[in-house]
């Protein structure tokens, strides 16, 4: 489990950066205040709760809001540092949140259910096994019997969610979460970071169009959880890209027109080939990612088998943009045109 865990950690390395965090980006306007929220229910042992934040697309200059979620660590004994959006040399830069045995600074911000600003008050690891607070989170007893019940006396009720900057946290790191940052860390596993691409990709998490009050929220003190009230229904978020045919149909470039109907003939017959290929590829990772999957997994099983799934998906898709990439870079170029007549 823990080397199957690591390896998971290592493959999501490969995936951009840009898909979870905004290291190098700078905004001149800070994020939205945090909105409140429940937390849903803990779907089993060994899950640990990665609370909710504001990102940013550059690419339409708007926030959009990840909601938190519970994610198997990509090891056991590790805990999670959420990131958090801080101010310096005339911007907001958002630090990125990482696995590792301690919880560092992250900027002061209240996130709530045990990130309070200062550490994780929502559980701890003992003997190779995750303790859940009660009081914090949201865990049903029947499914995880690893719980506590400490009170955390949350002193901090601000809702801001950047640090430094006009309006911002105020709070800096101590020595010891310095020390922390200087620990072995793993970077977000690939179920993060496939949760904030469904994110960015669904309009209704934009700032713009939810007003910093994205879908679900519920009028109560942040970190506050009903177990009595089930969690709201979440938005509807674009289908992620986990198996072969989640991926768009292969498409086929425009035909060429370079004058050399040999050459172009030759051309479109070496893209048909291509495309052929790449189909038969799809259908052989689909039916072997098919074969894997067992009725009688768990959940904790089951995910662990999605996320390997997706990184093997997006090595293909990848691999085959490159492919189709070489196979464009030699396609036939139109003869240059014969000038002709007297000076």
């Amino acid at each position: 489990m823990r080397t199957f865990r690591t390896l998971l950690a290592f493959l999501a390395l490969a995936v951009p950066a840009v898909v979870f965090g905004q290291i190098g980006i700078s905004v001149a306007i800070g994020p939205p205040p945090l909105p409140v929220y429940e937390q849903p229910i803990c779907p089993g042992d060994g899950y640990l709760w990665t609370p909710g934040y504001w990102a940013y697309d550059d690419s339409i200059s708007d926030y959009y809001w990840v909601d938190g979620t519970w994610v198997l660590p990509p090891e056991d004994g590790l805990l999670w540092t959420p990131g958090y959006w801080g101010w310096n040399n005339g911007g907001f830069f958002f630090n990125d949140g990482y696995w590792g045995p301690e919880v560092g600074f992250y900027g002061g911000i209240n996130y709530g259910f045990g990130y309070f600003g200062d550490g994780y008050g929502g559980g701890r690891w003992d003997g190779g096994h995750f303790f859940y607070n009660r009081s914090v989170n949201n865990v049903d007893i029947t499914i995880n019997r690893n719980v506590y019940n400490t009170t955390i006396e949350n002193h901090n009720e601000d809702r801001v969610s950047f640090n430094g900057g006009s309006g911002g946290i105020t709070v800096r790191a101590t020595s010891q979460q310095e020390a922390v940052t200087r620990q072995r860390h793993l970077s977000p596993v690939a179920a993060q970071i496939e949760h904030a691409q469904a994110a960015r990709a669904n309009p209704e998490s934009r700032s713009s169009v939810n007003h910093g009050q994205p879908s679900p929220s519920k009028a109560m003190p942040i970190g506050f959880n009903d177990h009595r009230t089930p969690a709201p229904q979440q938005a509807t978020a674009p289908r992620a890209v986990v198996h072969p045919n989640d991926l768009p149909p292969i498409a086929r470039p425009a035909p060429v027109n370079s004058g050399n109907a040999k050459a172009d003939q030759k051309y479109e017959q070496q893209q048909t080939n291509l495309i052929a290929r790449q189909a038969h590829e799809r259908q052989q990772l689909q039916q072997k990612q098919e074969s894997e999957h067992s009725p009688n997994a768990s959940p904790a099983q089951t995910q662990q088998v999605e996320q390997r799934h997706m990184q093997q998906t997006q090595q293909l898709a990848q691999k085959h943009q490159v492919q189709q990439q070489s196979m464009q870079s030699r396609q036939p170029q139109p003869r240059p045109s014969q000038g002709g007549g007297r000076k």
